[in-house]
């Protein structure tokens, strides 16, 4: 046996790290996922920027998932199962933070702040 095998079988890659096939297809996938948001913010073919964004978020998820199965090769089989689920551990948290910092500053502004809201100035020092 040689000395790569070995490393390789140390490490827990006996399957190998990819296929040119699937850096190919990545690749076509990665670029797609990025001409699409830059079509839609440069010809605005949407007159909705909230839907915009949405759609370039939605892009943006894509895109990570596309790098995260073609190019690192996370599934759900042995050591990459670990990799998954630490990854969806994350999106979780980032969801959580997210959501949360929105809703405070949303209550925040609206309890804090009621006479900026109307448009009147306040009459405290």
């Amino acid at each position: 046996m040689s000395a790569a095998t070995d490393h390789d079988k140390a490490h827990g890659s006996e399957h190998g790290h990819g296929s040119k096939k699937s850096y190919l297809v990545g690749f076509a996938l990665s670029g797609v996922l990025t001409f699409i948001p830059f079509w839609l913010v440069m010809a605005q073919p949407i007159g909705n920027p909230g839907l915009v964004a949405i759609l370039i978020i939605l892009f943006a998820v894509a895109q990570i998932l596309v790098h995260t199965v073609c190019f690192l090769h996370v599934n759900t089989s042995g050591e990459g199962g670990w990799t998954l689920l630490a990854y969806v551990f994350t999106a979780v948290l980032l969801v959580i933070t997210i959501a949360g910092s929105l809703w405070i500053m949303v209550h925040l502004n609206s309890n804090m702040m009621p006479g900026m809201m109307s448009g009147q100035a306040s009459s405290t020092p």
